[in-house]
């Protein structure tokens, strides 16, 4: 059918959707190939998924003796691949082997070397940096002549081997990330997702020991993996190292790199033991406003409120958001805190403004009316705030106790 073909090419899932309900075949032809194909080549995965959903087999035979599935793991996509694997036609034992043992000979080789080796040409590589704006994450798409390829394997690798039960030992999916040294990148989000899902004792040590690395780069990594753990399974609700933060403090506090010492930190705010407030505290005036932005999350007492509010006249404007956030959420009765979100509803920064005026609100400060109007004309990537509405929710409110 011409016009499944077309919605494919152009990626329009929901037209896809709609021919697909109307009858089309999900294993419709376009030069010799399943439109299968198209989306696997194009990352299409919201049109794959409609495929599969359709029936689209992801284990046909190709004229090159390729399949659909075998094109998505060469081609390095991590979520195709995933879709595909696990889509509502389960996988043979033969398939998965081969998928498994294709994944793994793409991450042990690395995607430039067998991109040379496939295509037989030694010219220069064509690279652009790929960017998934609603995951984060993002993954490098390398084109060498008719051939491209995105340097997800290892990423493939890693959560196909935890689809099917595979414990891959602790050192050898740590290489896997650190081979993308980024915490945005793929393949070192997928490492972290990964181990933080085993939750147990072993993974933690092996994650604690490797703070003791001297290059960063593995203390980076052992951070955010400590920092996976302490979150833990929210979906489950194991969250077995929620308050042990507090074994982290003696790295924190040796800590020099600022990256490093920012993502322990956040880790740590998820424990209240004091010593990680005095660590905080001790990082009021750190260089890096990454790290400064992260002290009001250690701070527990009372008494070092007032501390924490000097942030709030902070130079740079991610600390001013980062107190104000906390300020808003803060509950406690002390006067200095409304008084501080009436200074902020004069910031610079509009999104700075709306969290202030509606902290006010949400602590039934009668000075939220008059500081909503310095909110002034709302910027079009900020309409949609529903703090925007917390004034209006606290009049209703008043007038609700006066008896209107």
């Amino acid at each position: 059918m011409r016009e499944l073909v077309a919605a494919v090419r152009r990626g329009d899932a929901e037209a896809v959707t709609s021919l697909l309900e109307s009858g089309a075949d999900p294993d419709t032809l376009a030069e010799g190939l399943p439109v299968l194909c198209l989306a696997v080549a194009a990352y299409d995965t919201d049109v794959a998924d409609a495929l599969l959903q359709a029936g689209a087999d992801p284990l046909r035979p190709l004229p090159d003796g390729s399949t659909p599935l075998t094109r998505a793991v060469d081609g390095g996509s991590h979520l195709l691949t995933h879709a595909l694997a696990t889509g509502r036609k389960p996988l043979t034992a033969p398939a998965r082997a081969d998928m498994l043992a294709r994944a793994r000979r793409w991450a042990e080789a690395g995607a430039e070397t067998e991109l040379r080796r496939i295509t037989g040409l030694t010219g220069p590589i064509e690279r652009i940096r790929v960017e998934d704006g609603e995951i984060g994450w993002w993954c490098e798409q390398l084109t060498l002549g008719p051939v491209t390829v995105r340097d997800e394997h290892r990423a493939v690798l890693t959560s196909m081997e935890a689809l099917y039960g595979i414990r891959t030992p602790f050192d050898e999916l740590a290489a896997r990330a650190l081979a993308h040294p980024d915490r945005s990148h793929v393949v070192w989000c997928d490492v972290v997702f990964t181990l933080g899902r085993r939750i147990d004792e072993e993974t933690w040590q092996r994650s604690r020991d490797l703070l003791d690395h001297p290059d960063r780069t593995h203390r980076l990594l052992a951070a955010d993996l400590l920092l996976s753990l302490i979150l833990g399974d929210v979906v489950k609700g194991r969250q077995p190292f929620w308050e042990r933060g507090r074994e982290l403090v003696p790295w924190a506090e040796q800590e020099e790199d600022p990256q490093v010492l920012a993502v322990l930190l956040h880790a740590m705010t998820h424990d209240s033991a004091p010593e990680i407030e005095a660590v905080g505290l001790s990082c009021l005036t750190h260089p890096d406003p990454t790290v400064r932005a992260l002290v009001p999350e250690t701070v527990h007492r009372p008494e070092s409120l007032t501390t924490v509010l000097a942030l709030a006249h902070d130079e740079d404007p991610g600390v001013r958001e980062a107190v104000c956030h906390w300020l808003a959420h803060h509950r406690g009765p002390e006067p200095e805190v409304g008084d501080a979100l009436v200074s902020l509803t004069h910031d610079e920064q509009q999104v700075i403004r709306i969290g202030a005026v509606s902290g006010l609100a949400v602590r039934d400060d009668p000075r939220c009316v008059e500081a909503g109007h310095r909110i002034g004309p709302v910027a079009e990537e900020l309409r949609d705030d529903e703090r925007l509405h917390d004034v209006w929710r606290y009049q209703r409110r008043r007038e609700e106790a006066d008896g209107g």
